[in-house]
C-alpha cells in the first residue's frame, strides 16, 4: 500500500511562489535551501504585494502599478 501523502504546510491563503523555481534559484548559486525558505519568500512576496496594494489605494487607483513595489 502507498504511503499517505504529509498534508502541506498550510499558510493564510496558500504558497504565492512557487517552490520549485526559488529551490532552482538557490542551487544555481552553488548553495542550499532551508526547508522553510519557502515559506519565508511567499511571506515575504505577500508583504511586498500588501504594501503595494496600500499605495495603490493611498493614489487612488484600482490598478496595482510596478512603481507601487
Amino acid at each position: 500500500m502507498a504511503k499517505a501523502k504529509k498534508p502541506a504546510a498550510k499558510s493564510k491563503g496558500g504558497s504565492l511562489v512557487v517552490g520549485s523555481k526559488v529551490k532552482d534559484v538557490i542551487r544555481s548559486a552553488g548553495v542550499r535551501a532551508a526547508g522553510d525558505l519557502v515559506e519565508a519568500v511567499s511571506a515575504a512576496v505577500g508583504a511586498q504585494l500588501k504594501t503595494a496594494i496600500g499605495r495603490c489605494k493611498a493614489n487612488g487607483r484600482g490598478t496595482v502599478r510596478p512603481q507601487d513595489l
